[in-house]
């Protein structure tokens, strides 16, 4: 995967995460709040393993340049 690659399924991530962040601000309910915080702890380290895959990319890149 290329370092573009992992960028743009990062951000498509950090839209779903924002999306989550907003449905846990509209929830009154305890249970739901959980399952929230939870899906928004997922996409976090989904997040970070993306940008860590694009950081490798760009190092790789740049060695071979």
């Amino acid at each position: 995967m290329t370092a573009d690659e992992s960028l743009t399924k990062a951000e498509a991530l950090l839209a779903r995460l924002e999306a989550a962040r907003a449905r846990l601000e509209q929830t009154d309910e305890p249970d739901q709040a959980i399952e929230v915080l939870q899906e928004l702890a997922d996409l976090a380290k989904e997040i970070e393993a993306e940008l860590q895959r694009a950081r490798r990319a760009t190092e790789a890149d740049a060695a071979d340049a």
